[in-house]
C-alpha cells in the first residue's frame, strides 16, 4: 500500500509523472493514469482502469472496473461508471490509417452526477446530461438530456430519474413531479426537466 501525498495508489498501479491526483482518492489494482490526467477528490478507480492523457476527472467520481477512460472524455463531479462501460474517442477507426492526434479525437462530456451502467458503450462525440441515467448495455449514439433514463440499441429515453436515482416516469412539456424517494420536484418543459426550487 502506497499513500502518496494525501492521495492512495495500489502498488501495482501505474500513475505517470504529471498526472493530478487529488486528496482522498483511491487507485486501486492494476490501474493506469497517463500524464496530464486530472483526477479531482475523493474518487475512486476500481481495479484495471485507464485513464488516458488530457482526461478530466471532476469529485467523487466512482469508475468501476475494467473501464478505460480515454483521451477527449471529460467526467464532471459525481460521476458514476459502471464496471465495464466502454468510452471511444474516434468514430471512424481504421488500424491502417491511425488517428494519433488529440485533435482528431471526438470530445464526450458526461455532466454532473450522471450514471452509467454496466457494459453501457458511450459513442464518442455525445454530450450525457447531469444526472441521467444510462441502463446497463444501452448504447449511446446521440446527446442524452439531464434526468433522462436511457436504454436499448440505440439507446432512447424510456423517462426520467431524480436526481438521487428514483425512477420519475415519462413525462411531457406542462408535466409535473415529485420524487417519492426524497421530495424533489420537477417540471417538465420543451427543453426537458428541469428541478424545480
Amino acid at each position: 500500500m502506497e499513500i502518496k501525498d494525501d492521495y492512495f495508489v495500489h502498488p501495482t498501479a501505474v500513475v505517470d509523472e504529471g498526472a493530478s491526483i487529488g486528496a482522498g482518492t483511491k487507485i486501486w489494482h492494476f490501474c493506469h493514469v497517463m500524464a496530464s490526467a486530472a483526477i479531482g477528490e475523493r474518487c475512486v478507480l476500481g481495479q484495471n482502469v485507464f485513464v488516458g492523457a488530457n482526461v478530466t476527472v471532476g469529485d467523487n467520481v466512482h469508475i468501476q472496473n475494467n473501464v478505460s477512460v480515454y483521451e477527449g472524455v471529460t467526467l464532471e463531479d459525481d460521476v458514476f461508471c459502471g464496471p465495464s462501460m466502454v468510452f471511444t474517442n474516434v468514430r471512424d477507426p481504421r488500424s491502417a490509417f491511425p488517428r494519433g492526434s488529440s485533435a482528431e479525437y471526438e470530445r464526450t462530456l458526461v455532466r454532473r452526477g450522471a450514471s452509467l451502467g454496466a457494459n453501457c458503450t458511450i459513442m464518442c462525440g455525445v454530450t450525457v446530461g447531469g444526472q441521467a441515467f444510462v441502463a446497463a448495455g444501452a448504447v449511446v449514439t446521440r446527446d442524452v438530456p439531464a434526468y433522462a433514463l436511457v436504454g436499448g440499441i440505440p439507446a432512447r429515453v424510456l423517462g426520467y430519474v431524480c436526481a438521487c436515482g428514483e425512477r420519475l416516469g415519462m413525462l411531457v412539456p406542462g408535466d409535473r413531479r415529485r420524487c417519492r424517494r426524497c421530495g424533489r420536484e420537477y417540471a417538465c418543459d420543451g427543453r426537458g426537466l428541469q428541478a424545480t426550487p
